[in-house]
């Protein structure tokens, strides 16, 4: 790693992207920035030397392939790979259907996995980078009203705990980050935010009610995405990525609570659990 990186930023056309692709400019690095419409990228973030913007759909593994070919052709290596696209299909499961739950697989779980797959070739031949990826709090805790989101960020924390096994030998580090809530634009209606499509008698009431308290935090979110993006730059730049950063006091305190309740749980089970070894057979 140098001091003058090359960052490939995914949804970098609003919200946290933005702020990831400015701050990673402005501590000197080079960035490709990544967005379904790359006009409107570039129109955002504003032009600037060390910027390229480039058209994808993290869902369409041909297009990440041709995003980091292009990327390499302009800046001859790719050392920092940021998954942060990502939407958010809120629901109770028996309302969300089958073709949203999917839905949300693709663009949360396998887009990330199509770029990933794209880049490592060329991270691998360096022998060096870092494939950082934006889970959530709801990838280590369960939420109401989020069983197809967790379940997509679920899959990345697991897939990022092992990728990491699979990388370390060639150089390349991994970094999952569990943002809490911050104020970018997840719970904006129609633009990362997709309601239930099917209605269910028993589900009716809680989630108009749930609808009406997500619609009302948006904006009022306790987290600023651009000093998120800040302490990404900074993790980056010290060159030992931690596994996890738990980013937020809100998800701080949530993990915690968390670990604790299953500490709990294992000691209230400990002696039927430790009972299910094999008995070795008397001679």
């Amino acid at each position: 790693m140098s001091e003058n990186n090359v960052w490939f930023v995914t949804g970098a056309g609003r919200g946290l992207g933005v702020d990831i692709v400015r701050a990673a400019l402005a501590a000197g690095h080079r960035v490709v920035a990544t967005g379904r419409d790359a006009v409107r990228v570039e129109k955002v973030i504003g032009a600037h030397e060390n910027l390229m913007t480039v058209a994808l759909d993290i869902t369409d593994q041909a297009a990440a392939e041709q995003a980091a070919h292009a990327a390499v052709e302009r800046f001859g290596r790719i050392d920092v790979l940021v998954n942060n696209a990502g939407n958010f299909y809120a629901g109770y499961f028996e309302n969300i259907s089958p073709q949203q739950f999917r839905a949300q697989m693709e663009t949360n779980f396998f887009g990330p996995l199509n770029v990933t797959r794209a880049i490592l070739p060329v991270m691998r031949q360096q022998r060096s980078g870092q494939v950082i990826t934006l889970t959530s709090a709801a990838g280590l805790i369960g939420q109401e009203f989020c069983a197809a989101y967790a379940a997509s960020k679920f899959a990345l924390e697991g897939w990022m705990e092992s990728l990491h096994f699979d990388l370390a030998p060639y150089g390349i580090s991994t970094m999952a980050v569990e943002p809490g809530f911050f104020r970018t634009e997840l719970l904006v209606e129609g633009s990362s935010t997709i309601w239930p499509e099917l209605d269910v008698e028993d589900y009716a009431e809680r989630t108009s009610r749930t609808i009406q308290a997500w619609k009302g935090m948006n904006g009022q979110q306790g987290g600023d995405p651009a000093k998120l993006a800040q302490a990404l730059v900074t993790l980056s730049d010290a060159g030992e990525l931690p596994l996890r950063f738990i980013a937020g006091a809100d998800v701080m305190g949530g993990v915690e609570q968390n670990l604790a309740t299953v500490q709990k749980q294992i000691e209230a089970h400990r002696d039927l659990s430790a009972s299910l070894a094999f008995e070795a057979l008397e001679a």
